[in-house]
């Protein structure tokens, strides 16, 4: 017997993978890890013995969990910050235990995602040996070729998948774990983040093709280890390079509006918020900051649920905004919770000028499961026993993709509140001819000191990309910053001594909006790539299955 077919060997493999994407994340960002990660876990797949189907998935299975248990490990912070932690310090048996069930039921759910991508890798795209190890290079190439690409394309269909199923999770995904290689992330504007993870997966699985033949040559069971299809892997790699420098040596597109924008960041920890003895402290520190700057910013931005009140639950809010309206020519974008009696209650942003009478607001559309509302409430009563509690009502997701409308200048603001800012299907609805900034209100004060804010920062600038729009994000407790249309953080509120952004303080900045932005293909047609990836995939298994069927069918 193999040593790869040990279960002790597989399992270790398994886990290795896991943990190695894990890296590829912050707080590591190893970019080397998104890269490598995978070669462990096909070295089982494709080297080992075949494997029986739920033994496959259970692998792969095992590799997800390995990853996204840590990588999410901050889920748990959320109900010890209900249950008024401001730190990492002990919050008490309960809220510890539901915020560790938290993170591992969505790591468990998560992970059958990566079981499904081992199990068709495995099953569909494995390659054959022989024809690996043929003589005859093209033969050997298109082997090569072939299993890697359908490799790839299940990773990016199921990656998809991911982002849309019950409303949908596709935090990093792959090509996150690249935000820094911003060269080769350009690409994004055309195939989208899920397409860009398309890369890795099809580089590492042609690289451990040519990294088994040269085993094979060196064990005499080869006599070539150069291939065509490593080739067509560095020329694919290459192309996407030289894309990537072309976007980011264009000039600036003809004429450009600049909008003098301030981001403002309180930073209240959760708790404190909730617990309504800062209210008016709130308010009053959010009127102090906000006039600094009154009198020469066009807009200025407060995060998500920045009002420790719903708008339109207390009689002075209309006196507290007008008087601070009043102060300067600027307008006010601020998250706002609606909620009013006998209606539907909406998370929101609301864009002020003058006054409060003529607010405009735009409801959140993609909400967050178990934080804004609870998943089959009416349909299964036991979930409603258990959690009701903790979430005694559920926001209303709005339906309308509508930009707000800044007058001066008149430019148009894609509003994205929280988690929408990673929701790339979502951010195109919004786009439209003229100049238009991105700007997410996001609170991830639900996470404490966590990597979530980094994560969600490395998930949120694909979007700038996607669309060549420039992205503004105000968080109550950081990172808030500027982003460019590369995908650049070209500004970032942090203390200048220590470098954190877990701070009080108001970031300026100068945003230049192109008067006629191009419209980029994954505006205009999406996830067409990933969709078509998914197809492919589809149709590979369904060959592989007919193929079977008739084999099994015949005479012997």
């Amino acid at each position: 017997m193999s040593p790869l077919d040990s279960r002790w060997a597989r399992l270790t493999l398994a886990v290795v993978s896991g943990v190695a994407l894990y890296f590829a994340f912050a707080p590591w960002d190893f970019e080397v890890a998104a890269w490598l990660w995978s070669l462990p876990i096909l070295t089982v797949l494709w080297i080992g013995r075949p494997m029986r189907h739920l033994k496959t998935l259970l692998l792969g299975w095992i590799t997800g969990f390995a990853f996204f248990l840590p990588n999410l490990s901050w889920l748990r912070h959320s109900s010890r910050v209900i249950a008024g932690a401001i730190d990492h310090s002990w919050a008490g048996w309960g809220p510890e235990l539901m915020g560790w069930s938290a993170a591992l039921g969505m790591s468990g759910f998560l992970s059958i995602y990566i079981a499904l991508w081992a199990w068709f890798t495995a099953k569909v795209a494995r390659p054959e040996a022989k024809r690996i190890r043929s003589e005859d290079w093209m033969i050997c190439s298109l082997e090569s070729l072939k299993s890697a690409f359908l490799s790839a394309a299940a990773w990016v269909g199921l990656e998809w998948l991911r982002g849309i199923v019950f409303t949908g999770f596709g935090w990093n995904g792959l090509a996150v774990g690249l935000h820094k290689n911003i060269v080769l992330i350009q690409v994004a504007d055309l195939i989208g983040v899920t397409g860009v993870s398309f890369l890795p997966i099809f580089i590492a699985c042609i690289g451990f093709n040519t990294l088994v033949r040269i085993l094979w040559t060196y064990q005499g069971e080869s006599k070539r280890t150069f291939r065509a299809d490593f080739s067509v892997a560095m020329l694919l790699l290459l192309g996407v390079v030289n894309y990537g420098w072309q976007k980011m040596n264009e000039p600036s597109s003809g004429d450009q509006v600049e909008v003098k924008t301030v981001l403002v960041q309180q930073n209240v920890p959760q708790a404190v918020k909730w617990s309504g003895e800062n209210t008016v402290e709130i308010y009053h520190r959010y009127a102090e900051l906000t006039s600094l700057y009154a009198s020469h910013a066009d807009l200025i931005v407060w995060p998500e649920s920045a009002l420790p009140l719903p708008v339109y639950s207390h009689p002075d809010h209309p006196a507290y905004f007008n008087e601070l309206l009043a102060k300067g020519p600027f307008s006010l974008l601020t998250g706002a919770d609606v909620i009013e009696p006998d209606a539907p209650a909406y998370t929101s942003a609301m864009l002020l000028r003058d006054r409060f009478e003529d607010a405009a607001f735009y409801h959140k559309m993609h909400l967050v499961p178990f934080g804004e509302y609870l998943p089959f409430r009416e349909e299964v009563p036991l979930i409603d026993t258990l959690l009701g509690g903790i979430l005694p009502g559920d926001f209303t997701p709005g339906t309308i993709a509508e930009p707000l409308k800044l007058q001066s200048p008149a430019i148009d603001i894609i509003p994205l509140i929280c988690f929408e800012d990673t929701v790339g299907r979502l951010a195109r609805k919004f786009v439209r001819d003229g100049p238009q900034l991105i700007v997410n209100l996001t609170n991830d004060g639900w996470f404490l000191q966590s990597a979530e804010m980094e994560q969600h920062l490395a998930n949120a600038v694909f979007r700038s990309i996607e669309l060549r729009r420039p992205m503004c994000r105000a968080s109550n407790t950081g990172p808030s910053c500027f982003i460019d249309v590369l995908g650049r953080v070209t500004q970032k509120l942090v203390d200048p001594n220590t470098g954190s952004q877990f701070i009080e303080g108001c970031l300026p900045g100068k945003v230049s909006l192109a008067k006629n932005p191009l419209l980029t293909l994954y505006a205009r047609w999406g996830d067409w790539f990933s969709v078509t990836l998914l197809l492919t995939a589809v149709i590979a298994f369904a060959i592989r299955l007919f193929r079977q069927r008739s084999n099994k069918a015949r005479p012997s």
